[in-house]
């Protein structure tokens, strides 16, 4: 089986192609559709082309492969590494020209993350990193902030698909945010986690979160000196996600 740096190197490569790819789709291309199971998700033409190119791209590994749009994948050989894939996360973004989106590849080990990769088309620039690896956008080192109270600090959140809009859930909304100095929803759960490692946000946080959303952020903001924690929800490959700089608390916990 190939090593950590070779499937490294591959998921580097393919998610630059298909970051370069979706630049140059047509309006044609960008085409959707809401989803029959979740009246607020969009199904869209880019996420359907650019997952059978990543998929067909790291099948040749024979890993197991978790994507958005396929699901879970067997792999080939018996192993406890898997890949997950968001071929396009912040669909509605790119679809509308509204806000940043990016390409996802991630490497997990069972719960465990090794390293994320991600094509950001906001910055037009590939961001990778992992708990043994460091962080990087391109070559460049990147680290999360040092702000020290959750009084001055941002955070970065959102309302997933399959966030419940509930009396009880907005009271939690609440208790959560109201902490913290500014409150940002960029619509991209992986561009969210790349601000925290980049040290631009210093905390991110939300419910009811897809895996694929946030499996590469994740490694890569511990990548970047940052802390996450990550518990499973009642529903599939769904989890509540915190990811910060090391001096913030999470609200969970607390």
């Amino acid at each position: 089986m190939q090593s950590v740096g070779e499937l490294l190197e591959l998921a580097k490569s393919v998610a630059s192609q298909a970051g370069d790819r979706l630049l140059s789709f047509t309006e044609e291309q960008r085409r959707y559709v809401h989803s029959r199971d979740h009246a607020k998700e969009i199904k869209a033409l880019a996420d359907s082309i650019l997952e059978q190119d990543i998929l067909r791209a790291l099948a040749p590994c024979g890993l197991p492969i978790l994507s958005e749009e396929s699901g879970f994948i067997a792999g080939q050989r018996p192993t406890s590494l898997r890949f997950i894939v968001d071929p396009l996360d912040g669909t509605f973004n790119f679809v509308k020209d509204l806000g940043p989106s990016a390409v996802c590849i991630a490497l997990w080990q069972q719960d465990t993350p090794v390293f994320g990769v991600i094509h950001s088309l906001w910055d037009r620039e590939l961001v990778w990193g992992g708990p043994d690896l460091g962080a990087y956008a391109g070559d460049r080192p990147i680290s999360v902030s040092s702000t020290p109270r959750a009084a001055e600090a941002s955070l970065c959140t959102g309302f997933p698909v399959r966030f419940n809009l509930n009396d009880d859930s907005m009271r939690r909304f609440k208790a959560l945010v109201s902490p913290y100095a500014k409150v940002r929803m960029l619509g991209s759960a992986a561009i969210s986690l790349l601000q925290v490692a980049r040290g631009r946000a210093d905390a991110y946080s939300e419910q009811n979160i897809m895996l694929w959303d946030v499996a590469a952020g994740l490694a890569i903001v511990q990548g970047a000196g940052g802390m996450c924690s990550f518990q499973k929800t009642s529903l599939e490959w769904s989890y509540d996600v915190f990811a910060s700089n090391p001096y913030l608390a999470d609200p969970q916990e607390s």
